[in-house]
């Protein structure tokens, strides 16, 4: 008897570790289904007089500290459409270099389409680029940077601050996941994302400068951000892994 029970135990445990592997290797959300030979073109060498959009995001896509441009290689085509769809239409405004307005209406939709989905096939270091692994926060601060403390970051990023009497905080994870890997197809990776990029965002979500999030979100935490409460967020997520201890697969593994 005792060795059924055991023999039952041991199937259990190797199903309960199997499903879920299963499970989160299938990667079930909305794919671009643009041209990604043109989406490539396009990001590399620009179309008329949209310029490539390697000239502000780098030749990998992992986006620039210095220039506050942020890293969209990877991220999801359907968040990225979104994105350029609402530069196009003044949805949303460029106030980082003050061209993606522009950039997004030289671009056919059907081209809008394109680029994103060859960004989002660019997974870590398959490009050939060594894969990006989060923004050098002692670069930033040696160069007068404001850089927050990672480990009160992880606590807003995992936990949030709902005990707090005043401006009490969701957990960034409520909506973009574990380490903000991202839960598509609303909520984008924020996880990985560029340090100067991400604190800039917040502000402007936080000051209504920046306003094309769904039912508000966004802007709704945001107000209840502090400076320190942002700068903590961000040091923790661009170094953030997408991948949880012990599990060597993510959702969007394939």
């Amino acid at each position: 008897m005792r060795r059924f029970i055991s023999a039952v135990s041991t199937v259990a445990l190797v199903v309960a570790v199997i499903v879920p592997s299963i499970a989160f290797s299938s990667a079930m959300y909305p794919k671009g289904k643009g041209n990604v030979a043109n989406g490539k073109a396009i990001f590399e060498n620009g179309k008329g007089s949209v310029p490539a959009c390697t000239s502000c995001h780098g030749e990998d896509g992992n986006g620039n500290d210095d220039m506050g441009t942020p890293r969209i290689a990877g991220q999801f085509a359907v968040f990225l459409r979104k994105q350029l769809e609402d530069y196009a239409t003044d949805k949303r405004k460029d106030e980082t270099m003050f061209v993606m307005n522009d950039n997004a209406k030289g671009l056919s939709a059907q081209d809008r389409t394109d680029v994103s989905t060859y960004l989002e096939s660019i997974s870590p270091g398959s490009n050939g680029k060594m894969a990006f692994k989060g923004s050098d926060l002692k670069e930033i601060a040696a160069n007068g940077g404001t850089v927050g403390l990672a480990h009160k970051g992880k606590t807003l990023v995992e936990w949030g601050a709902g005990a707090r009497v005043q401006n009490p905080l969701s957990a960034c994870r409520s909506c973009h996941g574990f380490n903000g890997r991202g839960a598509p197809p609303i909520y984008p990776r924020i996880g990985g994302q560029r340090y100067v990029y991400l604190v800039n965002q917040l502000k402007k979500w936080r000051d209504g400068t920046r306003s094309n999030d769904p039912m508000g979100q966004m802007q709704a935490i945001a107000k209840q951000m502090s400076d320190d409460d942002i700068n903590n967020a961000a040091a923790y997520l661009t170094n953030a892994s997408d991948y949880s201890m012990g599990n060597f697969r993510t959702p969007y593994d394939h």
